[in-house]
């Protein structure tokens, strides 16, 4: 057990790259609140991380999905706590399907990268009262297919959709957000970095049809691989001074040219705090 006990929110707690985040630090006697959308899974997972018997364990709910409902959760939270030292953006999902949010976004941009630019902005000054803070987000390879596309924002103005590059693109903008995010606190004790966790056995296939998931787990690695990595970002001191940074489980870290533009990654901070500016 650690001798300092730390606060640490992670979104999408209650099973895979969340739950065994959340047990690595629980088990380090850690201060954990799960940020989950679905209540009696986060009740379970709870009592799962309780039963470590170290640490504390705190539940809020969070549903990504509506900006209404980040907004109410992120007051909870700034009414109750008096700082973050680690905020995880873990929570993300995918679907073949076009779907919209509750505020009429394109699914896969709203829940994976909409809902979680909110949330951080909102609990920043928390994190910000923390002596060391971490904001660490969760991307993907996969935004080596991503594009930014202001006109496919809203669900229905998609023409054309494909799940897949869908997920790309939101997780291209998780990482231009990662690195407009450390960018702002250059210089300051917080840092924002993002990793790819590898193809991990998660939840986040469970909409994909039951063959090709059968062939994709072939490849898959346990969750509590990426949940060290993300102890590593949050703690060792090796990653006190990394700002920015980008790190990847199984494969190279390799950004794509849109990844590194800071014009776009500005522009895009820039409409997306348009989008929700009514809750800050």
């Amino acid at each position: 057990m650690t001798t300092t006990s730390k606060t640490i929110i992670i979104t999408g707690a209650n099973t895979g790259i969340g739950l065994a985040t959340a047990e690595t630090f629980i088990k380090d006697g850690h201060h954990v609140i799960i940020a989950c959308r679905n209540p009696e899974k986060a009740k379970t997972a709870q009592q799962h991380l309780e039963s470590f018997g170290t640490g504390q364990v705190d539940v809020i709910h969070l549903d990504l999905n509506s900006l209404e409902q980040i907004n109410q959760a992120a007051n909870e939270i700034i009414a109750k706590y008096e700082k973050i030292d680690v905020l995880v953006n873990n929570a993300g999902m995918m679907t073949p399907d076009l779907e919209a949010t509750a505020d009429g976004f394109e699914k896969q941009f709203g829940v994976n990268y909409l809902g979680p630019f909110l949330w951080t902005l909102k609990l920043l000054p928390l994190v910000q009262k923390a002596q060391q803070g971490r904001v660490i987000h969760l991307a993907s390879m996969m935004h080596l297919l991503g594009r930014i596309q202001p006109e496919n924002f809203n669900a229905d103005q998609v023409k054309k959709y494909n799940g897949v590059l869908s997920y790309g693109n939101s997780k291209l903008a998780n990482l231009l957000f990662s690195n407009i995010l450390a960018k702002q606190l250059q210089g300051s004790h917080v840092t924002s970095n993002a990793l790819h966790p590898g193809g991990v056995d998660s939840e986040i296939y469970r909409e994909l049809p039951k063959w090709q998931y059968a062939i994709i787990k072939l490849g898959l690695i346990p969750p509590s691989k990426p949940a060290e990595l993300i102890k590593k970002i949050a703690f060792d001191p090796s990653w006190e001074k990394r700002n920015g940074d980008y790190v990847s489980l199984q494969t190279p870290a390799f950004k794509s040219g849109k990844a590194k533009d800071i014009q776009l990654a500005q522009k895009l901070y820039d409409e997306s705090y348009a989008l929700v500016k009514d809750y800050l």
